[in-house]
């Protein structure tokens, strides 16, 4: 049975595992599992598929040639990547387990593994990923729509891995969109909760702003996907 993707579209797993027959072995059963699968055989690879390709998750050797999965997991959290990471370890010894959690891995496997048991694994990662990041508090959070990556943390943004520029204001604009997303919001809101107005006519620098925003994010800023128009009442985020 093919569990996966709930949303229709396949999920981006990276597999980054020195051991042939085990790498093809997981992509083939993530594969029949409904994920797209990304395989790299050495820890360079590694790092650069995770950097350039965006995963949503990662199934992490911990021995690999030329970079250590370890040091991986240390490099992608020291740069503020949140993909879940699982660890895999064919030594069992408590070290690497503790280790690799204290780096910022999320779970760890220990070889021989059943299948059934890393999926479910992989599965409760990503929903807890997924509830993590839903909800940007206090600008300490990532959050991602489409092809857009956003570090609140960091002030960082990037779209289809291209770093985009955005000001401060258009950080506090999108984390109130995404605080609120599905929601109608006015342009007073906005004024208020961004700029920190109570009451001004300007409403028009609200438009200006957000068409700026569009520009940056949207892959056709005419006809916007993700920050939407309701007309007569404000705007609505759907990412």
């Amino acid at each position: 049975m093919n569990g996966n993707p709930a949303h229709g579209v396949a999920r981006r797993v990276l597999v980054v595992e020195d051991d042939q027959a085990m790498s093809v072995a997981l992509r083939d059963g993530l594969t029949y599992e409904g994920y797209e699968v990304l395989l790299a055989t050495n820890g360079p690879d590694g790092l650069r598929l995770a950097r350039q390709c965006r995963p949503e998750a990662m199934l992490l050797d911990v021995m690999l040639p030329g970079i250590s999965g370890l040091d991986i997991c240390k490099r992608l959290r020291g740069e503020g990547d949140q993909v879940p990471i699982i660890m895999l370890t064919a030594r069992g010894q408590e070290i690497d387990k503790v280790l690799g959690l204290r780096l910022g891995a999320d779970d760890y496997v220990t070889k021989p593994f059943s299948f059934l048991e890393l999926l479910a694994r992989l599965e409760a990662v990503m929903r807890r990923t997924q509830r993590a990041v839903a909800e940007p508090t206090n600008g300490r959070d990532c959050f991602s729509f489409g092809a857009v990556s956003v570090d609140f943390a960091h002030h960082e943004a990037s779209r289809g891995g291209v770093t985009v520029e955005l000001t401060p204001r258009e950080f506090r604009l999108l984390g109130f969109f995404v605080q609120h997303r599905g929601e109608v919001v006015t342009r007073d809101q906005l004024l208020a909760a961004v700029w920190g107005y109570s009451a001004i006519p300007f409403t028009r620098t609200v438009d200006v702003h957000i068409a700026k925003l569009r520009k940056k994010l949207e892959d056709n800023p005419e006809d916007p996907r993700y920050i939407l128009t309701v007309h007569g009442m404000g705007y609505k985020f759907a990412g």
